[in-house]
C-alpha cells in the first residue's frame, strides 16, 4: 500500500520509513525543509514532500493516491509552554485530519505514548483507565489531547484512526534520550530515587514497527488505542546498568528517597519557571517520572486484538542498541 509518513527524519519515523522501503510499498513522506533524511530520498518508490504540517496545501499534495497515514511527527521535550507543544502537536494534526476526511483511508496511525496516563505508580494498568484532564508538562498535554482529538475524528467523520500507545522507546538511531542518558552517566550525574527497582516501560524500536505493521492490518483496531512495551518487566536499575555497562561507564550507586527527589524538583521547576528559563532544570517531573515512578502497563489488549508478540527481548535489543552507540564513538575506554 501507499503510505504518508509523518516524522520520517525523526528517530521512530525513520525506522518506520525503512522498515516500509524494505517492503516494497511506495510512501510519501512529509518533511519540513531543513529536515535531514538521511538519504531516504534516494530509495525507490520514495516520494518527499517539503512543507510544514499546519499547512493545508502541502498536505493535499503528500495524501494523494495515499492509502494510510503514519502519523509520527511530534514536538517532543520535558520543558516549555503548552502552547508551544499544542500548536505542534494538536493544531497541526486537525489539519492533517481534516484533509484526511471523505478520503476513504484504510488507516490513520497515530503515534501516542503510555506518559497521557496519570503521572503516578502504575502496576499493570490497561486502557480503560481514564486518561487525566491535566498533565505538569506541555508534551505530556498535547500528547493526551492530540489522541483525543485523532480518536475524535474518527467518531465524527470516520476517519479509520489507531491510536498506540508506546512505552519509552529505545533502539539505534536515537538522537536525542539516549545520548542523554549516556551523558549523564559519563558525569555521574544520574540517581535512583526511590531505589531504582521500580519498572520501566520500554519498547524496542523493531517492536513498535512490528506493531504499528499490525494495526496497519487489523480492521478491528480501528477506533481503538493499545498499550504497547517490550512486555517484560525491565528495572530502571536494569536498564541504565546495561548502558553504563556496554560504555564502560560508572554505575549509579546514589538512591535518594522519592519524597526528597520531588522536594528538590518541585524547588527547581519553581525557580526555572519563576526567572522563564527556555532550558529543562536538570530536575524535572517528567524527568522524575522516568526514573523515580513505577511504569509498568498490560500489553494484554494489544496481544489479543493485534496479535502483538514483542520478537526482540530487552537482553537482545539493549545489546543491539549499545553496539550501535559505540560503533557511533559513545564508548569510553575500559579501564585499566
Amino acid at each position: 500500500m501507499r503510505i504518508l509518513i509523518t516524522g520520517a527524519s525523526g528517530f521512530v519515523g525513520g525506522h518506520v520509513a525503512v522498515a516500509c522501503v524494505r517492503r516494497n510499498w511506495p510512501i510519501h513522506v512529509l518533511a519540513r525543509p531543513a529536515s535531514d533524511l538521511h538519504g531516504l530520498e534516494s530509495q525507490t518508490g520514495v516520494t518527499v514532500f517539503r512543507g510544514e504540517l499546519h499547512d493545508p496545501a502541502v498536505i493535499r499534495q503528500a495524501l494523494a493516491d495515499v492509502e494510510a497515514i503514519i502519523h509520527c511527527a511530534a514536538k517532543v521535550g520535558d520543558w516549555g509552554p503548552v502552547e508551544e507543544y499544542r500548536r505542534a502537536n494538536v493544531e497541526s494534526l486537525r489539519v492533517l485530519l481534516d484533509a484526511c476526511k471523505g478520503l476513504g483511508l484504510s488507516r490513520f496511525i497515530q503515534l501516542s505514548s503510555l506518559g497521557v496516563y496519570p503521572a503516578r505508580h502504575h502496576y499493570g494498568s490497561d486502557e480503560s483507565m481514564p486518561l487525566p484532564k491535566k498533565h505538569r508538562d506541555g508534551y505530556t498535554q498535547s500528547k493526551v489531547e492530540s489522541e483525543q482529538t485523532a480518536l475524535q475524528y474518527h467518531r465524527d467523520f470516520g476517519v479509520p484512526v489507531v491510536a498506540l500507545r508506546p512505552g519509552f522507546i529505545y533502539g539505534p538511531g536515537d538522537r536525542t534520550v539516549m545520548p542523554r542518558i549516556i551523558e549523564n552517566l559519563r558525569t555521574g550525574f544520574l540517581r535512583y530515587p526511590g531505589g531504582g527497582n521500580q519498572a520501566l516501560n520500554t519498547i524496542f524500536i523493531r517492536n513498535l514497527i512490528d506493531a504499528i505493521f499490525l494495526a496497519l492490518e487489523n480492521e478491528n483496531a480501528v477506533g481503538e488505542a493499545f498499550n504497547l512495551t517490550d512486555g517484560e518487566r525491565v528495572s530502571k536499575r536494569q536498564f541504565i546498568e546495561a548502558i553504563a555497562d556496554a560504555m564502560n561507564l560508572p554505575r549509579p550507586t546514589r538512591t535518594p528517597p522519592l519524597w526528597f527527589a520531588r522536594t528538590v524538583t518541585w524547588f527547581y521547576e519553581k525557580i526555572y519557571k519563576l526567572a522563564g528559563a527556555k532550558q529543562a532544570p536538570p530536575y524535572s517531573f517528567a524527568r522524575l517520572k522516568f526514573m523515580g515512578l513505577n511504569l509498568d502497563f498490560s500489553i494484554e489488549k494489544s496481544r489479543r486484538e493485534l496479535g502483538y508478540r514483542p520478537r526482540v527481548s530487552f537482553a537482545d535489543g539493549i545489546k543491539e542498541t549499545m553496539a550501535y552507540y559505540r560503533a557511533q564513538g559513545w564508548g569510553s575506554p575500559p579501564c585499566e
